[in-house]
């Protein structure tokens, strides 16, 4: 059955984006992960879902999207440095050394 109105991804990806930004993050990663998996080369829409998942700290998910991200970018630094933070939060430290390393090279904060 088809809704009074079809919302297309680019308007459920501003919807995540929205309620990353008010604090909402488990409600952005329920609208991100459909639109992720209709569109896997989205970078964008993978770095806002693992901002969720970061943000809600669902850590596997995190580190999940985020190992994706740095395959399909290498040089993203914010990717790189997200990674690094997310695998320090599951006390695994040196395995985020060499992210930390690229992402300082890449200029990342």
């Amino acid at each position: 059955m088809t809704q009074p109105f079809d919302r297309d991804l680019h308007s459920e990806f501003l919807s995540a984006d929205l309620f990353l930004a008010t604090g909402q993050p488990i409600e952005a990663a329920r609208v991100l992960a459909p639109l992720v998996e209709a569109e896997p080369a989205n970078e964008a829409a993978l770095e806002l879902l693992a901002r969720a998942y970061f943000a809600s700290a669902q850590l596997t998910r995190a580190e999940e999207a985020l190992h994706r991200l740095v395959e399909m970018a290498p040089a993203n630094g914010w990717a790189r440095r997200a990674l690094a933070r997310t695998l320090e939060r599951q006390s695994r430290a040196a395995e985020a050394v060499s992210h930390h390393r690229v992402a300082d090279a890449l200029g990342a904060e």
